[in-house]
């Protein structure tokens, strides 16, 4: 087997997928592929093991097909994987041409010779689940060739249109000459089926089919008046010799018509160019199953039947239906504008929806707007770009991502298309390809892309994987599938019709007699396959589980992968792998649950010592012997002097956000768990902890008192319980203290001046006893006061004569 053809490393680094344990199952497994081919078509992440000795006993063939990273898992090499993968080659690229009229001048170039589609054509070879993408790039050529055809109802009603319709070609060939060098238009008319009640079949009817004095041109169903040309004078010729003709009923025949113009490329002169219909009328139109009214019941065929240059079958086969022009239209890559007037613009919007690359314009009534109508259309229908795909192969599937102007990009079915293109712009369209199985049993298929409207388009060859490179390997009736009765390939038995077993040596007649089944029972027992299998050819062969991870294996399906011990939740803690529901540990770990690492590193100390010298190093957890230490290297002594000072500047910070370390203490106080309490009583108590609890009390800078317990609970967590509120010394009352100086003075004052009263009434007292001892003591006369003066003074004046 080539090594092009098996899995490298680097194919499984980007391949390799999760396995989905709880869902809807694996589709690899769920597939129960018998063979390799089978595998690899159940999806994209399906491998095959083709290692002989891969299968475990009671596991059977299409346990070999599985998800890669299980493959992997159960002991698979890459080598031995079959994984095919899926490709692209591009079998023509040639670039979009790059061109303007003025370079049209220097070098002329054939319409076959502009490039518009990149690339033209590629092969794909598909795996079952695995898309194939390529971009596919669209520009708009400019100076890029047109074909007009302008179709004209010739009813009596459009009489006044005709005959600004005469004048029309080298006028409309003047407009176009700005879009384009390489111009040409033809010309064509209808009226109706020429069978009743669509017009009178009475001989001078049939003549002149107008009334009174109007000479009108017998009634037809489709002319091709004009092939496409690029004389314009020739047009206006041809069309001024056209005379109106005239019918019964309102609808016209002109879905005839345009089924004549859209299959007879030859007649009409179509190129693979820019193909363009014009449809001008004034009035509704016939379709499928009208014909039935003239006696006309056969179908329309789709195919051109013009007998010099006129549509002779109109009686003999019925309308085209909407979906049969649709498809004519799509097929020749013409795009159709319908020139109608305002009364039935309602009408002809509505086909416009069913009909891709089609518009609809409002012509006057007298036809005077009928350049401008076209030139519009035109640009309007030019600046979309749709694509459209041929008929995919069953089991194929298409999808389309669009990146069109100003980075607009679209998805689904708005993937299609791009839309506001002017000439000269580039889009690009990203195109994966699916296929689901083996389409088509494997034979190639090709499909076809083109843009509507547009003559290029992408050739696909697609190329199915349908079996595995390992096939073309097989032996046929090889004695390793018990004397030949199967081809042995890939790594198994393909057991012929008829037989069963891994290596075919039953019978599939065989497979259920009492004597093979009870070789399926263990010990005797009544229990086949010990309930988790069937018994195939004397054989257990166990069954599958919804988990892909899990599986049932052993002789009599005794055994599985999925019922071992747990630890953590986890199958064989995560540390080994289950076989035959016991733990098979992986290298440093033991245990019924592989739970028990042999690692020691865990348990040295600061000190390099085993658990500090101080305990035993089990399942990499230490278990301190000396009572009085702890912590997960024996450490850890609470009760020890010195606990409450070390800690304190830790605490004070995560607790109070105070203390020394308060800057730092994210960074060197999380190493605990802080649990806040409201008092003291609710600190732990050293008889209510199953461990060692260490009460400490310390003064921060304000004096203000903090209380708190450490200790190492049973988890070897450090824990520090709290009290969230400091005990601080009550400061000074001011009210009471300033009250109590201002009466201190008052009262004072008041003493104060009660002495000085007290003193002044002793003082008083005693000069009042003196002076009353000193009057009792006097000598002189009390008659008169010795001291005594008269308050009168008597003068004499001397000149007083006494008169």
């Amino acid at each position: 087997m080539s090594s092009s053809n098996k899995i490298s490393l680097h194919t499984a680094a980007t391949l390799v997928f999760c396995s989905v344990t709880a869902q809807k199952g694996n589709e690899c497994i769920n597939a129960n592929a018998k063979y390799c081919g089978e595998c690899i078509q159940a999806g994209a992440k399906c491998g095959w093991c083709t290692d002989p000795d891969f299968l475990k006993q009671g596991e059977t063939v299409s346990t070999r097909c599985d998800e890669l990273q299980s493959l992997q898992k159960r002991g698979c090499a890459d080598a031995m994987i079959e994984n095919p993968r899926g490709g692209q080659r591009i079998l023509k690229n040639k670039m979009v041409t790059n061109r303007s009229k003025g370079e049209e001048r220097r070098e002329k170039l054939r319409p076959e010779d502009i490039t518009q589609i990149q690339p033209q054509k590629l092969s794909l070879t598909l795996r079952s689940g695995e898309p194939q993408s390529f971009d596919l790039k669209f520009k708009r050529a400019e100076d890029y060739p047109i074909d007009l055809y302008y179709l004209m109802d010739l009813s009596y009603s459009m009489k006044d249109d005709l005959e600004n319709v005469k004048n029309l070609g080298t006028s409309l060939m003047l407009e176009m000459s700005k879009i384009t060098s390489d111009f040409r238009i033809g010309f064509g008319s209808f009226v109706e089926k020429t069978v009743m009640p669509y017009i009178s079949t009475t001989p001078a009817k049939l003549l002149n089919p107008c009334t009174g004095d109007q000479n009108c041109t017998s009634p037809f169903s489709y002319k091709n008046v004009l092939k496409l040309t690029n004389d314009g004078q020739k047009f206006n010729t041809l069309v001024g010799q056209q005379h109106i003709s005239g019918n019964l009923d309102s609808p016209e025949g002109g879905f005839d018509a345009i089924m004549q113009v859209a299959v007879c490329g030859e007649q009409i002169g179509w190129r693979n160019v820019t193909r363009l219909l014009v449809f001008s009328t004034d009035a509704g139109f016939h379709f499928a199953g009208d014909g039935k009214l003239g006696g006309i019941v056969l179908p329309n065929d789709g195919k051109c039947h013009l007998e010099n240059n006129v549509y002779t079958m109109s009686h003999y086969y019925d309308y085209p239906s909407i979906a049969h022009l649709v498809q004519k239209l799509s097929d020749n890559n013409i795009q159709t504008i319908f020139a109608v007037t305002e009364e039935f613009q309602p009408v002809y919007k509505e086909l416009k929806n069913l009909i891709p690359k089609s518009a609809v314009g409002t012509l006057s009534d007298n036809s005077s707007n009928v350049i401008n109508l076209i030139i519009d259309a035109y640009n309007s229908l030019s600046s979309e770009v749709i694509l459209e795909n041929s008929k995919l192969p069953e089991g194929v599937s298409i999808a389309y991502t669009s990146r069109c102007k100003n980075g607009v990009v679209s998805e689904g079915e708005n993937g299609r298309k791009c839309s506001n293109i002017s000439i000269g712009d580039e889009v690009t369209f990203s195109i994966s390809v699916t296929a689901k199985g083996c389409p088509k049993q494997g034979k190639s298929e090709t499909i076809k892309i083109k843009p509507l409207g547009f003559t290029e388009e992408v050739e696909i060859t697609l190329h199915f994987i349908c079996e595995c490179e390992c096939h073309k390997d097989g032996v046929k009736n090889s004695n390793l599938c018990h004397f030949g009765n199967g081809t042995y390939e890939c790594g198994a038995c393909k057991c012929n019709e008829g037989r069963v077993g891994r290596q075919c040596e039953c019978s599939s007649n065989e497979v259920a007699t009492e004597d093979m089944d009870r070789t399926c029972r263990k010990d005797n027992g009544t229990d086949i396959c010990s309930n988790n299998g069937d018994c195939v050819c004397g054989t257990c062969e166990c069954k599958k589980r919804d988990n892909p991870e899990e599986r049932y294996s052993g002789q009599y399906c005794e055994c599985d992968n999925f019922n071992c011990d747990r630890s953590g939740n986890k199958l064989c803690g995560g540390h080994g792998r289950c076989e035959c529901r016991v733990c098979i540990c992986d290298p440093m770990w033991t245990g019924s649950a592989c739970d028990c690492s042999l690692d020691t590193s865990t348990c040295l100390a600061s000190n390099k010592q085993i658990c500090n010298g101080r305990g035993k190093c089990e399942c990499g957890t230490c278990k301190c012997t000396d009572a009085k230490f702890q912590g997960p290297t024996c450490e850890t002594c609470p009760t020890c002097p010195g606990v409450c000072a070390e800690h304190k500047e830790c605490v004070q910070c995560r607790a109070f956000g105070t203390g020394e370390k308060k800057d730092v203490c994210e960074q060197k106080c999380n190493d605990f768990k802080l649990i806040k309490v409201k008092d003291r009583d609710k600190l732990p108590q050293p008889n209510d902890a199953s461990y060692p609890v260490m009460h400490c009390k310390e003064r921060d800078a304000n004096d203000c008192w903090f209380y708190y317990t450490y200790a190492v609970n049973n988890n070897t967590e450090t824990e520090v319980h709290v009290v969230d509120t400091l005990d601080c010394p009550a400061g000074p009352d001011i009210i009471p203290i300033v009250a109590g100086v201002v009466a201190g003075i008052v009262l004072i004052g008041l003493a104060l001046l009660l002495i000085w009263k007290l003193l002044m009434i002793i003082h008083d007292r005693r000069e009042f006893a003196k002076f009353e001892k000193e009057k009792m003591n006097a000598k002189w006369d009390t008659g008169e006061n010795p001291i005594y003066k008269s308050a009168v003074t008597t003068v004499v004046n001397p000149k007083y004569e006494g008169k």
